[in-house]
């Protein structure tokens, strides 16, 4: 009895955890699945406890056992969704991708166990030295096999995430992993057990209700330290079992067999239950241990202590930085694996790269252990602007205690990146210079036990920064070189497009002469004429926003009114009933434009807001101030597009999410703008719309 009163307790504190994360963000689908989760462990939990009391006849047994089977068929949908959203920032398109599989594996398992309730478990009783349960009918054999699969999912799905948080993201995710992890863990040992001695155990409540209180007390200690679901990392794409929890799993389970073999032979029995519980305790405790980075931290100063060598072993860093950067050819993806190696190098928990744009009008993320990702572009926080950051920092070529500066520069940097750690010691700012170019900021702190900065920490550090801004350098040139080249093929694939549509308009030309001598058949002539004109006037149009893009636009600004251009575009890009144009205009003075260019870009964002819309909705034209700049901003409710395409995709030739689309209006609007001295900002994310912001220069005042 007071075990099962224990596994009640134990299932009411499961309930109230996984509340507790559901209510912090409803809508969020790893907080609902996880919420499903512990539901589903309560259950079996509560089951098992009820299943194993004593005094039980043999067919209570097999009921108890059908049961607790019954209940493992809830397990693996809502913790392989939960694997694959928890601090995922592409889980969406994850979840979309196993949408299939994820309904199968939801509903097909209780299904069958439903259609096949009498074969789950069988008669015959076990001896109860080994455990007190039931025999496994095929059934049963099949369901214990889905359990053990989808723990190995699970753990892969975990570990795959795991290997990409690093710094203070790790810190934070740490328990979570570690907490779900040992939920997946004692199901693939309890599954593990199952198969190989071929019993239902109804006697797996205990143990399952102390793993279960394991796993909750990592949880809770996670939920203290920050909320748990609000780190975005984006795992690689590698296949999912190119991972070592498979082979881990497959190691342990050779060595289960082996063991239960030699102590079958010998005679020896050990309580399931204690030895489950005992694993899964020994299991987590080691890994806590194994992922402690204070551990690290004194391990390498007792082996440079005692061993009398550096604090680096300078071979090792040098080959690990070249071996994880030598074949990146995105620069995102460089800044990630620079931040990374910086964390792990100098044992700091917060590191961040940010990257000026050319002009210095822009800082943008390149990579963090500690920033989230959201904040990926804009102003930076502070008293300094980018352009007044870069003048400051263009002459500073060593490391910087940005937390002793009282200069307004320091300030900004610091609201770059917030200290997490009061003991974490002083943040420490190196610029990134390529001869007299600044590319960018390196920022790192939160060093693990506050250890401070010496000067061979610092001699390496300016050693790596020219290392990195050496790779910025060359990858901006590459990616420069790129971009002239797919110019110089678009606009000879253009020239060619030009060609042929030509012959093809002079073709249907020719055809509308010929229809003279058909013109006696007015249905035919009707037709003939409607189908045809429509073809060439669309192919016309076709042929000169095609044209437009072979030239080198040089634009004839004028001080002109931004609403009086905005004014000709809505009026020249028509009306759609089904959709609503709202305007709201500040006082913005006149601004620097060719009105005719202009014109055209604001009808381009006017067209695509509508295309998002295709069941109605309505576009918000507005303009505002912001010196030296005057603002129009169209906003829709339309379906919006991934970040990703945002940043990667939308401003490239032939990139586009439209069905009919040919992907150069963006392309030419944003060519218009730059011709202007402008810039485009888009804000977007899947189901709540977009907004464009086209940024004009004001005309100077005379």
């Amino acid at each position: 009895m007071i075990s099962v009163w224990f596994s009640v307790l134990v299932a009411v504190f499961a309930l109230l955890l996984g509340a507790v994360v559901v209510a912090r963000a409803p809508r969020h689908a790893a907080h609902l699945s996880f919420g499903l989760g512990m539901l589903a462990m309560a259950v079996e939990v509560v089951v098992c406890a009820i299943g194993g009391r004593v005094n039980l006849s043999e067919a209570e047994l097999v009921s108890a056992s059908k049961l607790r089977l019954l209940a493992l068929t809830f397990f693996p949908a809502p913790w392989v969704v939960f694997s694959l959203c928890y601090s995922r920032g592409d889980h969406r398109d994850m979840l979309q991708r196993w949408k299939a599989a994820l309904s199968i594996l939801a509903v097909a398992p209780p299904a069958f166990a439903f259609a096949f309730w009498d074969h789950l478990a069988a008669p015959g009783i076990l001896p109860s030295s080994l455990a007190k349960g039931a025999k496994l009918a095929w059934a049963g054999y099949t369901v214990e096999v889905l359990l053990l699969l989808s723990g190995v999912l699970v753990l892969t799905n975990l570990e795959r995430t795991f290997r990409h948080v690093i710094g203070i993201m790790r810190w934070r995710t740490k328990y979570v992993f570690l907490g779900t992890g040992a939920l997946a863990g004692f199901r693939i040992y309890a599954g593990s057990q199952a198969i190989l001695y071929g019993y239902a155990d109804t006697m797996l409540g205990s143990a399952a209700a102390g793993a279960l209180v394991v796993a909750c007390g990592l949880l809770c200690l996670a939920l203290v330290r920050t909320r748990i679901f609000d780190v975005d990392v984006y795992p690689s794409q590698a296949f999912v079992f190119g991972s070592l929890t498979v082979l881990i799993t497959g190691a342990y389970l050779v060595t289960v067999g082996l063991v239960s073999n030699l102590l079958g032979l010998l005679s020896v029995a050990t309580h399931l239950p204690v030895k489950t519980l005992g694993v899964t305790v020994a299991l987590v405790g080691l890994a806590i241990v194994l992922l402690s980075e204070q551990l690290r931290q004194r391990l390498r100063f007792f082996i440079s202590r005692h061993l009398h060598r550096p604090s680096f072993d300078y071979r090792q860093v040098w080959s690990a930085f070249t071996q994880r950067t030598r074949s990146l050819l995105d620069e995102e993806v460089f800044c990630r694996a620079v931040t990374h190696w910086v964390s792990e190098t100098f044992s700091t928990l917060a590191v961040s790269l940010w990257c000026f744009d050319p002009a210095k009008e822009k800082l943008t993320l390149g990579g963090s252990t500690s920033v989230p990702t959201s904040a990926l572009s804009g102003t930076p926080p502070g008293p300094c602007t980018p352009d007044e950051l870069a003048r400051a920092l263009r002459d500073q070529r060593a490391p910087v205690n940005i937390d002793a500066s009282k200069d307004a520069w320091a300030e900004t940097l610091r609201q770059l990146q917030p200290s997490v750690f009061p003991n974490g010691g002083n943040r420490v700012a190196m610029a990134l210079h390529a001869g007299e170019d600044l590319l960018g900021i390196l920022i790192i702190g939160d060093r693990v036990g506050g250890v401070p900065f010496s000067a061979e920490d610092f001699d390496l550090l300016k050693c790596a920064a020219d290392q990195i801004a050496s790779g910025l350098l060359g990858l901006q040139l590459s990616r420069q070189r790129v971009q002239s080249k797919e110019l110089e093929a678009f606009q000879t694939m253009s020239a060619f497009f030009v060609h042929d549509l030509k012959n093809t308009a002079s073709t249907l030309s020719l055809t509308l002469r010929n229809l003279q001598q058909h013109f006696s058949d007015p249905a035919f002539r009707e037709d003939a004429l409607r189908a045809v004109g429509k073809s060439v006037q669309h192919l016309n149009d076709l042929i000169a926003r095609l044209t437009r893009l072979r030239q080198e636009w040089r634009v004839q600004t004028t001080p002109g009114s931004l609403k009086s251009v905005i004014d000709a575009a809505l009026a020249a890009s028509g009306q759609d009933p089904r959709v609503r144009v709202t305007q709201k205009f500040a006082e913005v003075p006149p601004v620097l434009v060719d009105a005719a260019q202009m014109e055209k870009v604001i009808v381009n964002l006017i067209m695509n807001a509508r295309d998002a819309m295709p069941d109605g909705g309505e576009i918000q034209v507005t303009t505002t101030r912001q010196d030296p700049w005057g603002i129009l901003s169209v906003s829709d409710q339309g379906c919006g597009m991934n970040p990703e395409f945002v940043r990667k995709s939308l401003f490239r030739p032939f990139q586009t999410t439209k069905r009919n689309g040919l992907g150069i209006g963006m392309f030419h609007s944003k060519t218009i703008v730059d011709a202007h001295g402008g810039r485009m900002e888009v804000d977007t994310a899947p189901g709540r719309g977009t907004t464009v912001r086209v940024f004009v220069p004001l005309a100077p005042i005379s």
